[in-house]
Order: C-alpha cells, then sequence, then structure tokens
C-alpha cells in the first residue's frame, strides 16, 4: 500500500471497539491517541510495558492472540515484535472486513496510520507511503508552520477588536509559548514592554503596528492608563492586539490591571501565561529556587518598595525568619536596604547570594557573593537591571 492509493479519512471511533495486538513502546504510542478519541480499546499482548500496563481505560489481555480476538472490532492495530503475529493479525482482520495497521511493515496492511498533530481544532496528518520518518518529518514542519504563521490559519484566541495579553519570558525568544508566539504572527497591532523579547518584535510583518509602551506620551502617574487607552482604542478600531511583556503577565507586571480595563470597555481578551524570570533566570544560572532536603518554599519578591515604606505590604521579618528561598525581582537599586532587613530579621550575613543580570540572554551576567557582601559586590561590578537576586542556601550551587 502506498500514498498514492491511500484513501484519506477520520474515523469516529467513540464507544466502537479497537483491538491493539501488542503492548510494546509501539502501542504505548498509539494507545493515547485512541483512548482520546473514546474508543473501546482491547490491548492483547503477551508482555506489556509498565506504561501499559498503568493506563486507566483500556481493557489489557496478557496472553497470545488467538483467532477471534477481533470479532465485533472496527479498527486493529498489529503491533507486536513477531511478523509472523502481525501477518496473522492482518489476515484475521482482512477475513473479518476490518482495517488493520501492520505497525512492522506499513505496505502490508489495510490501513496506514498518519504522522499527526493537532492544531486549535485542526487534525493534521500525513502519509508518505510507509516512510515513517518523512511523515513525521514534514509533519514537524507543517506544525511549525502553523506556530510561526508562515501558514494563515485564524484560531481561537485571535479575535478582531480583541486583546491577547501574552508573556514574552525571561528574554530568550525560543522561551515564550508556542501558543504566545502563534498570536504575536496574527497580530495587526503589537504593544510591547521594554522586557519583552525584541527579536519576536523583528519577526512581525512590515504591516503591524508595533508600539513602544515606553515611549507612549504620559506623565508618571498615568502610565498604565494611557496603555490601557491604547489597547482599547486599537481594538475598537477593530484589530487584533498582542500586549505583549516580558516574563509572565501576572506576575508584577500589572497585566490584570489591562485585563480589568479591558473587560470594564468591553473587549474581550485572552490570557496566555510566560515564563517567568523568577523561576527561568537562576534555572539558566545553574540554580533551582527549591531542592529536596533543602527547602521547601521559596517566596518572590517585588524590590519597587523599600522597607518601611508606607506602601509596602511585604512583611520583611517574616522573609527573614524563613528557611527557604528568596527570589527579589527589581531590587537592584535598594539591594541595601533589602539586604539589611533580610539580616536585621535573622537571616545570616553569610547566606549565599546569587545576582543574575539579562538572565536567558546572550548578556547574561551572574554574581556570587553573600548577604552581607552583596551590595557593595553589586555596585562595584556595575551590576544594573534587569537583574534577578536570589538568596539562600540554593544561591550556593557551584554553575
Amino acid at each position: 500500500m502506498t500514498s498514492e492509493n491511500a484513501y484519506l479519512a477520520g474515523l469516529r471511533l467513540t464507544g466502537k471497539k479497537v483491538v491493539v495486538v501488542g503492548g510494546g513502546t509501539v502501542a504505548q504510542r498509539r494507545l493515547p491517541l485512541l483512548m482520546a478519541s473514546g474508543a473501546d480499546v482491547h490491548v492483547i499482548s503477551r508482555h506489556a510495558t509498565p506504561a501499559v500496563e498503568g493506563m486507566d481505560g483500556i481493557t489489557l489481555t496478557l496472553r497470545e492472540f488467538r483467532e477471534g480476538d477481533l470479532d465485533d472490532a472496527w479498527y486493529v492495530i498489529a503491533a507486536t515484535d513477531d511478523p509472523g503475529v502481525n501477518a496473522a493479525v492482518v489476515a484475521e482482520a482482512e477475513r473479518g472486513r476490518i482495517f488493520c495497521v501492520r505497525a512492522d511493515s506499513a505496505r502490508d496492511g489495510t490501513a496506514v496510520t498518519p504522522a499527526s498533530f493537532e492544531y486549535e481544532g485542526l487534525a493534521v496528518g500525513v502519509l508518505a507511503g510507509g516512510e515513517h520518518r518523512r511523515s513525521a518529518a514534514i509533519r514537524s514542519a507543517i506544525h511549525e508552520a502553523f506556530q510561526q504563521g508562515v501558514i494563515g490559519a485564524e484560531a481561537p484566541g485571535v479575535v478582531r477588536g480583541g486583546v491577547a495579553l501574552v508573556g514574552g519570558g525571561p528574554g530568550d525568544p525560543e522561551l515564550i509559548t508556542v501558543r504566545g508566539r502563534r498570536l504575536l504572527a496574527h497580530a495587526d497591532v503589537v504593544v510591547a514592554d521594554r522586557l519583552a523579547p525584541q527579536e519576536l518584535l523583528a519577526e512581525l510583518s512590515p504591516d503591524v503596528e508595533v508600539i513602544d509602551a515606553a515611549k507612549i506620551p504620559y506623565g508618571r502617574a498615568m502610565a498604565q492608563d494611557a496603555i490601557n487607552e491604547v489597547l482599547i482604542d486599537r481594538a475598537r478600531a477593530g484589530k487584533f492586539v498582542v500586549r505583549l511583556k516580558g516574563g509572565d503577565p501576572f506576575v508584577f507586571a500589572r497585566g490584570y490591571e489591562e485585563v480589568v480595563a479591558c473587560a470594564e470597555a468591553g473587549i474581550p481578551v485572552t490570557v496566555v501565561p510566560g515564563v517567568t524570570s523568577a523561576i527561568a533566570v537562576p534555572a539558566l544560572a545553574g540554580v533551582p529556587v527549591t531542592h529536596r532536603g533543602m527547602t521547601h518554599e521559596f517566596v518572590v519578591v517585588s524590590g519597587h518598595v523599600a522597607p518601611g515604606h508606607p506602601e509596602s505590604l511585604v512583611n520583611w521579618d517574616a522573609l527573614a525568619a524563613m528557611n527557604g528561598t528568596v527570589v527579589l525581582l527589581m531590587a537592584v537599586e535598594r539591594i541595601e536596604l533589602f539586604a539589611k532587613a533580610l539580616q536585621k530579621g535573622g537571616r545570616p550575613a553569610d547566606t549565599p547570594v546569587l545576582v543574575v543580570q539579562h538572565g536567558s540572554t546572550a548578556g547574561q551576567r551572574t554574581l556570587r557573593s553573600t548577604l552581607a557582601d552583596a551590595p557593595e559586590r553589586i555596585r562595584s561590578e556595575g551590576i544594573r537591571p534587569p537583574a534577578i537576586i536570589v538568596i539562600g542556601p540554593v544561591a550556593g550551587f557551584a554553575a
């Protein structure tokens, strides 16, 4: 059987008996999609992998394949490591007029499993005459084209007259989520923070309006209001607007304020979480924010307000008393005050500190110090924002 004479059809298998003969790694890969289709899946095999044995929603029979095992089946997959057994399965399926895939020799079955993927309501499959590597490679290329917007498929979340609030990740353009990158590729207008990955903006079509949020004219107190107005204005003009932020839009990024403003204006909003720099940047510098046997908690703290300031909502004594990890964002300007507050509350002066500037980018710099020495080291080394400061035992791990 070749791809040239294969007739493509989508099978609705909900509630219908499907028999998979074989319980090895091939079956293990095929079973999740069959189960997701709602099929009544029966697996017959002398042996099964632990993953197959642990699957809920299948009927597993551990024995040799026997004549009659395909009775009442609508679809069959022969996936054993014995060619003779697979041939017998195909033969019985043909006698019963049941379509059968032969995993070890696609051309000898009466059906072929395509290399497939799902993309926002679309099911896409590729056949290449049984050449699995070729079909998989083409499948991956088509999937990537969808994600990058090369193939134009309007999908959920792309709403003309709506806004998508997208977290761009810590800086490396490859660390944006798949959904975030797809929505960005469909944008008519992009309102971007200065910490959003700038390389992503370079990929946009020339007809996309890119607005630098840092350059919107406003007084200092009106900054967020002005950004909200731009989002609402462009959406009301029928545009699909992507608000691109660095990190995650709900981690010290005022994203929820933008959601509320749009909702009050009747503008639909899609929220796409991002990889937060608070976790990703330490990880890329070789430091986990938690580690078994060392810390059971971590706290992410905004450093935009000094300890003791009337607007501060942080209990610095509580942070000092905990044993876990403290991750400070936007803290370089006031690091002397934070280090002093933590030591005053009981954090040892020799607590390890890791500072990462421009994390995840080509300009990444790291500095290792202690709580007592970190302020002076940060100044002497010329560390400037954006930088992440990690305080706690995990910061002592070698890079």
